[in-house]
């Protein structure tokens, strides 16, 4: 794999430098550029190809949300990650639903950020666990919406598989079938919950208890 050309997106200075110092520090990272806002990011994309960004939520002009919207439709192969800290769970659907394939907290260590990278290059979704742990809690709060969207067993099954962070090969050879029964039952999956990506239907199955962390 060619090194990762990474924007990364946030309002605070300081914070960008230090990430991208230790970002540097990897033969796998190339920062391919910087923006302190959405608008500045939406700028940047049109000169300046990506694999990934590192996108903050907050920020001012133009927020993280929006800009994962726009970004996507300007430059469609690029892979958001979203940096983020405690009390901010109320955006995560909201993030998913704009496009992000990822979540990270701004303290994570550096080797999580990596893995978070390398993970969603491949074309996989990741989520901190301790940013996991405190969506969960929220969620104990709620009614759960749809407990099962009345998925068979094979389809929770398969849910489970993609919670794993397995790829549709990987989970076809696991389970013994082929790949495009696995595609077939992941299509029905997003219809069924409603999802956009498998982002958002990992948190589907967080919300209703499908799966525990």
């Amino acid at each position: 794999m060619d090194r990762t050309r990474i924007i990364l997106v946030d309002d605070h200075q300081l914070f960008r430098n230090g990430l991208k110092m230790l970002l540097e520090a990897s033969p796998d990272f190339e920062i391919a550029g910087e923006a302190s806002n959405g608008v500045e990011f939406l700028r940047l994309l049109k000169t300046c190809p990506a694999d990934i960004a590192l996108m903050d939520i907050n920020m001012p002009e133009l927020d993280g949300i929006e800009a994962t919207k726009r970004g996507l439709k300007i430059c469609p192969s690029i892979s958001v990650i979203a940096l983020s800290m405690y009390g901010e769970e109320e955006y995560y659907y909201k993030m998913v639903d704009a496009g992000a394939k990822g979540f990270l907290l701004k303290d994570s260590d550096i080797s999580e950020v990596r893995e978070a990278i390398l993970t969603v290059r491949k074309g996989g979704s990741y989520f901190s666990q301790e940013l996991l742990y405190h969506v969960i809690q929220k969620f104990k709060h709620r009614e759960s919406e749809a407990k099962s969207a009345n998925l068979s067993r094979r389809e929770k099954e398969i849910l489970l598989k993609i919670c794993e962070g397995l790829s549709n090969q990987e989970i076809a050879e696991t389970l013994f079938i082929s790949k495009r029964t696995v595609d077939k039952h992941r299509a029905n999956l997003l219809g069924k919950t409603n999802s956009k990506n498998t982002a958002s239907l990992i948190l589907f199955a967080i919300k209703n208890k499908l799966i525990e962390i």
